[in-house]
């Protein structure tokens, strides 16, 4: 087996869910323990955990029931990207030392299968990039705004929680492949000022201000093309408003509704998706690993020669990572979410 120098501890933190959450989730719900660190078997590697992601997604893995991916088991550690340092290898993939990107973040020690990292190059971005523009997060936006919304030059294109990190990539990309004008919305004045002075968003807006159907009539006069939906609820409502003719929808999370203990109404006026013929598509990035390479290079120029952005909201050690979680869903980070272990 290939092993550091350096042994590494018999026990390490893990974050585990405690209990399912009704509504929004309470530091309650989490729970901090000490945990084996298990040398790898065959196939296996032993990561230790640098840098891990927060992300909405995981809200929906702490409900019961069945989904696209399995729920977190309560007393089980919870799961998400994560950075690390290969401690010990016993599949002939890795070196000890190499840092790779892997999906068991919630802990300080991670024995997965082999098959499961890909190696990252500390060298040429923030290991937290792999986390956000270099890795899923950056692969959502492409796909979904490139792939499941058919994005051409022409097209008006508005993203909600343009502020968080699928969005504000989004619309970086939009501008970046020639659109005509991009519109975000978020919820403050200093999110606002972000997008607008800082990632060249041609105008944007804060929900809390006005309805939100009124601000983005007033946004797009002439329309909008693409819609990258990342909050559902009066967002999808005043989109599905504004939409022209053919428009199109990448739908990718419903953030609004993450929390309600009961589903919310729909959008009153679904009857324009017919009269606008307009598509809505959702889509999980998981099925679209094999642009990963498409991403890494057109996304990765731009990352290098500074025409594209990254902001990440860092938050240190393992111990904070619920409080991490809980304040990326009431909307408090900038950019990425992280958290460093």
């Amino acid at each position: 087996m290939n092993q550091s120098h350096r042994p590494f501890p018999e026990r390490g933190l893990e974050v585990r869910l405690a209990s399912r959450p009704r509504g929004w989730p309470t530091p309650e719900n989490f729970e901090v323990a000490e945990a084996p660190v298990e040398p790898p078997g065959p196939g296996q590697l032993l990561v230790r955990n640098e840098v891990m992601s927060v992300d909405p997604y995981m809200r929906g893995r702490m409900n019961a029931g069945p989904s696209y991916v399995p729920p977190f088991e309560v007393g089980r550690p919870l799961e998400g990207g994560a950075v690390g340092e290969v401690v010990a290898d016993a599949s002939g993939r890795f070196q000890v030392g190499q840092k790779v990107v892997h999906p068991l973040g919630w802990r300080e020690y991670a024995l997965l299968d082999a098959k499961s990292a890909r190696a990252v190059d500390p060298d040429a971005a923030p290991l937290g990039s792999y986390l956000g523009v270099l890795g899923m997060v950056g692969l959502t936006a492409y796909v979904g705004l490139f792939d499941v919304a058919g994005f051409t030059p022409r097209d008006t294109v508005f993203v909600s929680a343009a502020a968080g990190a699928v969005g504000s990539l989004v619309g970086q990309m939009a501008r970046l492949r020639g659109s005509p004008r991009v519109i975000g919305s978020a919820g403050s004045a200093e999110k606002v000022r972000y997008l607008t002075e800082e990632l060249g968003f041609d105008t944007a807006f804060n929900y809390k201000d006005a309805p939100v159907v009124e601000q983005l009539r007033a946004a797009a006069p002439d329309g909008v093309d693409v819609y990258f939906d990342n909050v559902g609820g009066d967002h999808l409502e005043a989109a599905i408003e504004v939409l022209n003719e053919h428009g199109r929808v990448a739908c990718c999370g419903a953030v609004a509704q993450y929390n309600a203990p009961e589903p919310p109404p729909g959008p009153h006026n679904m009857v324009k998706i017919v009269t606008k013929r307009l598509t809505l598509k959702g889509f999980i990035v998981g099925d679209s690993a094999r642009r990963m390479p498409d991403l890494l290079h057109e996304v990765g120029g731009w990352l290098r020669d500074g025409r594209l952005r990254e902001r990440q909201t860092v938050v240190n050690g393992l111990r904070n990572a619920p409080d991490a979680f809980l304040g990326m869903l009431r909307g408090e980070n900038i950019g990425k979410m992280l958290v460093t272990i």
